[in-house]
């Protein structure tokens, strides 16, 4: 072979990787909504990208993640739902609660979204037709609490056997507020416990609320389900602490960030699942044949290191109960 030749065909050959990568064709991008900080949510993304990596996908490699963060701001949702659908993305999944939920159901009707939602009913708000057959573009994943508030409630009794008035502290700004005090009211009654109902929407409301408790001279405090709450957990939990109240809550996270007992589903394998459904419909799967997914196990966590500063003894058969125990 002649030298000119064999350089042009060399050259050929270097230039072939670079030809067939231009053909590739480009990755699908999932956009990501949700209405707290990255730094709050670290965990729950964590749990995502393992759901999407179960399908096969990896961000960075099969897949794009664009990220939206309201940081703690609702308002905000709305103008980063609307950047998602320009971008487009090939699936919104809209998490963190009803919020972002019906934010990205609102901006779009032609992209497939994934909620998770936590405390409320998406066939009652119109997120889809049926949990079975969500129809539309639209499923996800849903925690139960409503249905627990009883068990959380006769648990916060076993933990302070003494207690006579209990406070609930809801979000009325939420759809679901008086479906929770619904659930409670019976509960304590049932209990003989005399119910003192709160109300916050606002992080000064909260503050208000606790401030209340004394004036009630509440024994215990049960935290309703609430997007606020989550995005004012560490408030919630160092208020608790400064009024000494014994306090049980939805989700384990609070229980981590030192409250004293969570009874719920766990939140990260929502995210998870999320993550699965996500990349099912990537795959080709559609949102209106996928059911809305719902836990099947709940987990109960103490916080024995909470429960010492309140002067508190967790009896050996709540311990036995415990999924987990912080000590």
């Amino acid at each position: 072979m002649r030298r000119r030749d064999f350089i042009a065909a060399l050259g050929g050959a270097a230039a072939m990787p670079l030809a067939v990568r231009a053909q590739q064709p480009p990755v699908p991008v999932v956009g990501f909504l949700n209405g707290t900080t990255p730094a709050r949510a670290v965990h729950h993304v964590a749990a995502f990208r393992q759901g999407l990596g179960e399908t096969g996908h990896v961000e960075g490699q099969t897949v794009a993640i664009e990220y939206r963060w309201g940081e703690n701001r609702s308002d905000r949702l709305p103008a980063l739902a609307a950047e998602l659908v320009r971008r487009p993305v090939a699936v919104i999944a809209a998490t963190g609660g009803f919020g972002s939920a019906a934010t990205a159901k609102a901006a779009t009707t032609t992209i497939p979204i994934v909620f998770t939602l936590g405390g409320t009913d998406p066939v009652e708000i119109g997120l889809v037709a049926s949990l079975n057959r969500p129809g539309g573009n639209v499923t996800g994943v849903m925690l139960l609490t409503l249905p627990l508030t009883a068990k959380r409630v006769e648990l916060l009794r076993t933990l302070v056997p003494k207690a006579a008035v209990v406070a609930v502290l809801v979000d009325p700004a939420v759809v679901t507020a008086s479906a929770q005090l619904k659930e409670a009211r019976p509960a304590a009654r049932a209990l003989g416990l005399e119910l003192i109902e709160l109300g916050a929407s606002t992080e000064d409301e909260i503050g208000v609320a606790f401030g209340r408790l004394a004036a009630h001279r509440a024994d215990a405090l049960f935290i309703g389900s609430s997007p606020l709450f989550e995005t004012r957990r560490d408030q919630i939990v160092a208020l608790a602490a400064r009024y000494a109240i014994p306090t049980i809550y939805n989700w384990r996270e609070y229980a981590a960030a030192g409250g004293l007992m969570s009874y719920g589903a766990n939140i990260t394998e929502m995210y998870r699942q999320a993550g699965i459904y996500t990349g099912t419909i990537l795959k080709g799967a559609k949102p209106a044949d996928l059911p809305v997914l719902q836990p099947t196990k709940f987990e109960l966590v103490i916080n024995l290191k909470t429960a010492k500063a309140l002067g508190l003894e967790v009896p050996a058969q709540v311990l036995a109960l415990a999924d987990e125990v912080i000590e």
